[in-house]
């Protein structure tokens, strides 16, 4: 069994055999085991606009109501899978290095990290993605190549012609070869779940 965290009710997660879904509604802050995890927590308050966001409209960098931290947490405590956009300022802000492309960067004691485009799983923008996994060995191969996305998740005036922009909700959405990509690092899982390890911000 495999806990989808941060999911849609509805979402490419539902009713798959062997996954146990935590959406919005059954709060995946509260969860306490015991399977490995795939872990998507909101982005919203991490990204580079953040700061932005925050002098223009008052939402404060970071302020995710615990769901980074959480999702941080249950992955190193019940192994599995975390993913968020590429320059996340949650990675710096939970002390994790800075992923590569191209190979898995870290230890089996604190966790690995790496980056990859999920172009290269069928979506239509490159949307670039920094992944956290612990408790997995050994590691998978990824498609690490760089892609070229067709298409912009951005409304900048100066980021391609309006054609070829995304709306929210297709630009937010998981492929699906990807999301079998990330179930398949959780179901390697090789070690019983670990003592809570203390969120660090800097």
């Amino acid at each position: 069994m495999i806990a989808a965290l941060f999911v849609e009710r509805n979402g490419i997660y539902a009713g798959l055999p062997g996954v146990e879904l935590w959406d919005q509604a059954r709060d995946a802050r509260t969860y306490a085991g015991p399977y490995p995890v795939v872990a998507h927590p909101p982005c919203t308050r991490w990204c580079q606009l953040a700061g932005l966001v925050q002098h223009r409209y008052g939402h404060k960098v970071g302020d995710d109501g615990g769901t980074f931290a959480a999702a941080l947490e249950a992955v190193r405590r019940f192994g599995g899978v975390l993913e968020h956009p590429a320059y996340t300022l949650a990675w710096k802000a939970y002390g994790l290095p800075k992923p590569k492309r191209g190979f898995w960067l870290g230890t089996r004691e604190i966790g690995f990290v790496t980056q990859v485009d999920q172009a290269n799983y069928g979506h239509r923008a490159r949307k670039s993605t920094w992944l956290f996994a612990s408790g997995v060995w050994p590691l998978p191969s990824l498609r690490w190549d760089k892609a070229v996305g067709t298409a912009w998740t951005s409304y900048c005036g100066n980021h391609g012609s309006r054609e070829l922009r995304l709306s929210k909700k297709e630009a937010n959405a998981t492929p699906l070869e990807f999301r079998d990509a990330l179930l398949s690092i959780a179901r390697q899982v090789t070690r019983l779940p670990v003592p809570a390890h203390p969120a660090r911000r800097g």
